[in-house]
């Protein structure tokens, strides 16, 4: 067993950078005090002026102003409040939403919970790269059509879709448009200023920031209502005692992010890629070539379950993550491979490889040779290889 681990894992979460960290001990220990406390006593100020420098810098880097700027838990209460908060502001004027059939479950869970009380949803198709088409998309939308939430990237198979053009046809027809960002946030560029997008979904946890802080961009003058209830925090949209540790790490962990470390990500992820494809034979890339975010590898291992494929990895000191169901409390495979035309037997054998500023490419060469020999032996005991070979 390897003594370091090597964890590949980073877009589930991410270790936390050492200098987040020392940011955010601060207002743990010293400037601890709710931001709304500022116009009671100096403790509170600071606090307040805390929180406010983190929305500044995070709103800075996505092009748009503090004010458009609402602090969240996560990625999940951000989609859950872009969706739901437009349908409730605009219920009088639609009942309809389209989404693409590969989104993340804030998004599909969301969407299937509002059909449950009578809105109607589309599912827009995606080809074999996981991307939507666009024709579709125009077809679909209709007199009662209020929000577009399509994602920038796709979270299992790493693939970008073309929000210029979906935000285009999007403001064509006077529609609000949603974009999960999460996968795509600092590692790409994104400026709302030259999308026309009204609402997009940031998190800190696969920055190597703190988990339980991310953030909505809500661009003036969007139509939404907060859907939790209590105080009026956040500009009146989400009540609750503000994560001012947590913005302020978020805020690092954005600052953190360079692009030269981007490009030394995406070579390590090509170089997995490559000799994956290359050394271990009966495997294909999930996703588009190109049009993917770097820090991403999507591999089916054909033959074998990928749940196998991990425990035996983990065993290794290798930590991946799977479509396999049976990591999932769901009985169902990826709902991601089984969209792009893959099959049961293609969700269950696909891993999926994700990278950060803690991996080097010394680890591609172990995680590949001993994937490698996992695969090899798994293959020996599975009848499903033994029939096809036959």
């Amino acid at each position: 067993m390897n003594k370091k681990l090597i964890y590949m894992d980073n877009a589930a979460s991410s270790r936390l950078d050492e200098r987040v960290l020392e940011a955010m001990k601060p207002y743990y220990f010293d400037t601890y005090a709710v931001a709304t406390s500022e116009f009671a006593y100096t403790l509170g100020i600071l606090s307040r002026e805390g929180l406010d420098e983190a929305r500044k810098k995070i709103a800075l880097k996505l092009g748009g102003t503090e004010e458009e700027l609402i602090f969240t838990s996560g990625s999940t209460e951000s989609s859950n409040l872009a969706i739901k908060g437009v349908v409730k502001a605009k219920q009088k004027e639609g009942n309809h939403i389209i989404v693409s059939k590969i989104e993340d479950f804030p998004v599909l869970n969301s969407t299937k919970a509002l059909e449950r009380e009578g809105l109607k949803v589309t599912y827009l198709d995606v080809d074999k790269d996981g991307i939507i088409d666009l024709e579709q998309l125009k077809e679909s939308i209709d007199k009662n059509t209020i929000l577009i939430s399509i994602q920038h990237a796709n979270q299992e198979i790493g693939t970008i879709q073309d929000i210029k053009a979906i935000s285009e046809i999007s403001q064509d027809k006077n529609i609000l448009f949603h974009t999960d960002a999460t996968h795509v946030f600092t590692r790409l560029p994104i400026n709302v200023r030259k999308i026309p997008v009204d609402l997009v979904t940031i998190s800190a946890h696969t920055l190597n920031g703190p988990r339980g802080i991310g953030a909505l961009y809500i661009k003036k003058d969007t139509p939404i209502k907060k859907h939790m209830d209590g105080g009026f925090q956040e500009n009146n949209m989400r009540a609750g005692v503000e994560n001012i540790p947590g913005a302020v790490g978020f805020a690092k962990a954005v600052e953190l992010v360079v692009k030269e470390e981007t490009d030394k990500i995406k070579n390590i992820r090509d170089n997995l890629i490559d000799k994956i494809l290359k050394e271990v034979p009966d495997t294909d890339l999930n996703g588009h070539r190109i049009k993917r975010i770097p820090q991403n590898a999507n591999i089916t291992f054909h033959y074998v379950e990928g749940e196998s494929i991990t425990l035996h990895l983990d065993m290794n000191g290798i930590a991946v993550s799977t479509g396999s169901a049976c990591f999932s409390r769901s009985l169902e495979a990826s709902h991601v491979i089984l969209g792009i035309g893959g099959d049961h037997e293609q969700a269950h054998g696909s891993v999926r490889f994700t990278f950060g500023r803690f991996n080097d490419m010394n680890e591609v060469n172990t995680v590949v040779k001993v994937i490698s020999d996992v695969v090899k032996r798994l293959r020996e005991i599975s009848p499903l290889y033994k029939k096809n070979k036959e």
